[in-house]
């Protein structure tokens, strides 16, 4: 019984799966799951699955939902309610919740989006400590008692003694019996990761923009949470000036003026230099704006920290440029110019909500 549930199970889980995967793209440009993410787990509405339940034969045997009536009367006894309706004769639409790993979510991604894994950047010098099961021993806590040992090692003393019976079948461990699973604790490397996202917030960067960089940074977090075991984020938001920031402001701040980038890319360099080793840490900054910046002065100062500083010390460096009626978008221009045959820094148009998937693909496509 038991592995028959099992098999339906997982058979449901493959339709989930099938479904969630058919309507991916749809979640990815319409944000349908930003806001339902837990710690470990995102619930995702999923249409258009029958539900199992119950169905009752024709025959009127009594109960609950059973016997005369015409489609219409109201259950239960009384006199009719007023009212001419008659029940529907077709189904609706089955819409229900499930919870789906953000693992497992990032793996749908994964296969939809055709990406490849990654391979981290040089070597981790942090270590993990990990308990793995190796063996039996005699001794140890009740909690690692093995019970089809314990049990094996009492038949075989007790057939051995002559004390066993083929008519009474009874196996009584003894304490002499008893075995334990064993345990060695190993140190394994650890491939850590910082994303440091930063965005623009001036004035013609608008909410419509902004939710381009909050759905986007979600899958991107989905997607190297499921290649690190360690992933870390930091947030940058930036106009003339910039400053580090928890993620809820990052998405909900409203601020205007001018725009200086290079200003973010110093506070970016200062972090990594303060707290991320490159040496120790796989690093990925992304960089939205609309790409107005403050003047070719300034442009020029992004291009040297750039070549200078982040893109040797990243395995990525990505710029997304979101459209907005109100920015030049000069900027990726004279990246373009300055970077066209560096593969390490990745740059993409993102128009509109439409084109996260393609962005998403060009961005963690590469594999770096």
């Amino acid at each position: 019984m038991a592995l028959k549930i099992d098999q339906d199970h997982a058979r449901f889980r493959h339709i989930v799966r099938g479904r969630i995967r058919k309507n991916l793209r749809k979640y990815i440009s319409k944000g349908e799951l930003i806001g339902r993410k837990g710690k470990d787990r995102v619930s995702i509405p999923i249409p258009h699955i029958d539900i199992p339940r119950f169905r009752f034969s024709d025959q009127q045997k009594g109960g609950v939902g059973q016997g005369e009536g015409e489609p219409g009367d109201p259950v239960g006894q009384g006199q009719e309610q007023p009212g001419s309706g008659k029940a529907g004769q077709g189904e609706g639409d089955h819409s229900i919740e499930v919870d789906v790993s953000i693992d497992e979510l990032a793996e749908i991604l994964g296969e939809e989006l055709e990406l490849p894994d990654i391979e981290p950047k040089g070597e981790s010098r942090l270590n993990q400590k990990h308990d793995k099961y190796t063996g039996i021993r005699r001794v140890g806590p009740e909690s690692l008692k093995h019970f089809k040992r314990t049990y094996r090692e009492a038949l075989k003393r007790q057939i051995i003694t002559g004390t066993f019976n083929l008519d009474n079948p009874v196996v009584i461990p003894t304490p002499g019996d008893k075995r334990f699973r064993s345990w060695k604790t190993t140190n394994e490397p650890v491939a850590n990761a910082v994303i440091l996202y930063m965005m623009d917030v001036s004035g013609s960067m608008g909410d419509e923009q902004k939710e381009i960089v909050r759905i986007e940074s979600f899958w991107i977090d989905t997607w190297l949470s499921k290649q690190y075991k360690g992933l870390e984020s930091r947030y940058i938001i930036h106009d003339a000036s910039a400053r580090m920031v928890e993620r809820d402001v990052f998405f909900s701040t409203r601020e205007s003026g001018g725009t200086m980038i290079s200003s973010a890319y110093k506070l970016c360099k200062n972090i990594i230099e303060t707290d991320y080793p490159p040496t120790e840490w796989n690093i990925y900054p992304f960089h939205f704006s609309d790409g107005d910046n403050w003047s070719m002065d300034d442009t020029l100062a992004c291009v040297e920290i750039l070549k200078n500083d982040l893109i040797p010390w990243s395995n990525m460096f990505a710029y997304g440029q979101v459209e907005s009626p109100y920015g030049s978008g000069q900027f990726i221009k004279d990246l373009r110019e300055h970077f066209d045959q560096v593969p390490e820094l990745v740059m993409c148009e993102i128009p509109n909500k439409e084109a996260i998937i393609g962005s998403i693909k060009e961005f963690l496509g590469k594999g770096h």
